[in-house]
């Protein structure tokens, strides 16, 4: 994930632009700006200051068959703080999911986290109610740490360390 993606995907740009960019075809429906807005929760001017901090791990799912179509991202919160944790979020559009590319890409992203140096464990949160979420961590290798209240939804906190 680029700074010049995130940036035309916060300031809403043209499909056609963006897809010039990530060279490859974005689904219709995703991402939406409510999908943005929670993958960017900081304004863009706070990831232009510090765009390796901030964008530190992040990808694209792109299909690997022509054409090329985006189909989902791994997004971490940022580069892992002084205690070593990263933090991950993950979502793959609807017409694509179910096919296990969300758990190739969060598991291959996982590992690239863990053999950085700064990072000693990865985190993921999920809603009580998404069992296909739950599953996913499982199935990537992540366990339940905690329950966390988030504005009033149950949180599951899955985590893996090295």
């Amino acid at each position: 994930m680029t700074l010049e993606t995130v940036t035309a995907l916060v300031e809403s740009r043209p499909r056609a632009e963006i897809e010039a960019i990530v060279g490859a075809e974005m689904p219709w429906t995703w991402p939406s700006r409510a999908l943005v807005d929670q993958a960017f929760p900081v304004s863009i001017d706070a990831i232009r200051a510090d765009p390796e901090a901030r964008l530190w791990g992040d990808r694209l799912m792109v299909t690997r068959e022509a054409p090329a179509r985006v189909i989902g991202s791994v997004l971490f919160h940022g580069r892992p703080g002084a205690d070593g944790m990263a933090e991950v979020a993950y979502a793959v559009e609807d017409g694509s999911q179910g096919h296990g590319y969300a758990t190739e890409a969060l598991t291959a992203c996982i590992a690239w986290a863990l053999s950085q140096p700064e990072c000693r464990c990865v985190r993921a949160s999920t809603t009580g109610w998404h069992r296909a979420s739950k599953k996913l961590l499982e199935k990537v290798g992540m366990r339940f740490v905690e329950e966390r209240n988030v504005d009033d939804t149950t949180m599951l906190v899955y985590e893996i360390t090295q």
